[in-house]
């Protein structure tokens, strides 16, 4: 019995395990190999030559996709009265102070990225329990504890993304559907990649970019050439 379906066998067909692509080959392929009845999500995966465990080389940003990530992203907005109703006018799904810790307190998650105003932080930071575990926290670093909410927003529904490496010194995003033209997610994985290689912090040494993968929901890992990913 395989271990993997047809289609998957059928996809490995198409790549060499053992060649490094160019970003452009990489994503034609990506498209190639991409054959679940859905549409399924882009991701790349980069191991970093950093140690997570030390502070000074921890890697963590935002970045804003030229052509969004294809998934809606449902926005909640801690905020009180004028910053409330702009975060309505903004597009927030989600709007409220106390009433909403206590939900969230309840259960409930029904949402993608949370932002708030700094006068809102002593009322979420009693839900970083909850929200911190599962990447929902929010941060000044990455500009969700603001005043701008309107920026804020826009930015988030326009397709801004957060970046930040795991305890393995791995990288992992999505850059778009496989229903994307593939100019389109060439462009989203390079501006990914040179936000990655501007948050490199200045205690990692050696080869920061250690390895590239892009692959589909479903399909196989497609091994990128990181000097070429770097743009060199």
């Amino acid at each position: 019995m395989p271990k993997f379906g047809k289609k998957y066998q059928d996809a490995l067909k198409l790549i060499d395990k053992n060649k490094l692509y160019d970003p452009a080959d990489a994503v034609d392929l990506v498209k190639k190999t991409s054959t679940a009845k859905f549409d399924e999500t882009i991701e790349v995966h980069v191991r970093l030559g950093v140690d997570p465990r030390h502070a000074d080389q921890q890697v963590r940003g935002t970045v804003v996709l030229p052509h969004g990530t294809g998934k809606t992203r449902r926005v909640l907005v801690f905020a009180k009265g004028e910053k409330a109703k702009e975060a309505e006018a903004a597009g927030a799904d989600f709007v409220g102070a106390e009433e909403l810790a206590a939900k969230i307190e309840g259960g409930w998650l029904d949402f993608d990225v949370a932002i708030a105003t700094p006068d809102m932080m002593g009322v979420v930071g009693k839900l970083g329990r909850i929200l911190g575990p599962r990447g929902l926290m929010p941060n000044p670093k990455v500009g969700t504890v603001t005043f701008e909410l309107e920026q804020a927003i826009k930015e988030v529904k326009a397709g801004k993304i957060e970046f930040r490496v795991d305890k393995t010194s791995i990288v992992h995003v999505p850059v778009g559907k496989a229903s994307f033209d593939a100019a389109k997610l060439l462009e989203n994985f390079q501006t990914f990649m040179e936000a990655l290689l501007k948050a490199k912090p200045p205690a990692a040494k050696g080869q920061y970019l250690r390895s590239i993968t892009i692959a589909s929901t479903m399909g196989p890992g497609i091994k990128v050439n990181p000097v070429k990913a770097a743009g060199k």
